[in-house]
């Protein structure tokens, strides 16, 4: 199983605001600080503000920063709400499934519960574990000393 880039930058993204959570931040700086496209995370930035994941500020002393406290941002929410239902295979989507074995074949089970797994996992995680080595993080992405 392999999540999109999407929810890679989406967690990306919110792991950089829970650096410092006080502190708006743009998205031309998490661009420049991760080396990813900016166009690709205003994308992810509007998502997530849609989501209530971050605030958006406009105007002078705008930016970008949690909506709410790292501890109570989900992992599992966040990829439910990045990815979109799991469908690993062809019979996952009803509306769309082809394959002539779905009613005698085993797969489906199998992999609904791996599914169900991996996100009763992220249920159990928060935005904080994440960055818990918070000065390491902040020097790895050069930000500036005295953390909030």
């Amino acid at each position: 199983m392999q999540l999109t880039y999407y929810t890679d930058y989406s967690l990306r993204v919110l792991m950089y605001l829970a650096i410092e959570p006080r502190r708006r931040v743009s998205i031309s700086e998490i661009a420049e600080r991760y080396d990813i496209s900016r166009n690709h995370l205003v994308k992810v930035v509007h998502n997530l503000a849609r989501g209530g994941f971050i605030e958006s500020h406009r105007g002078k002393g705008g930016g970008i920063e949690l909506a709410r406290d790292p501890a109570k941002i989900n992992l599992g929410e966040v990829v439910r709400y990045t990815e979109g239902p799991f469908r690993p295979v062809e019979c996952f989507d009803v509306e769309r499934n082809r394959c002539v074995i779905t009613n005698a074949c085993g797969l489906a089970p199998v992999l609904k519960e791996a599914c169900d797994s991996f996100l009763s996992i992220l249920d159990r995680h928060a935005l904080t574990e994440l960055v818990s080595q918070r000065e390491r993080l902040a020097r790895r992405l050069a930000l500036k000393k005295g953390l909030n």
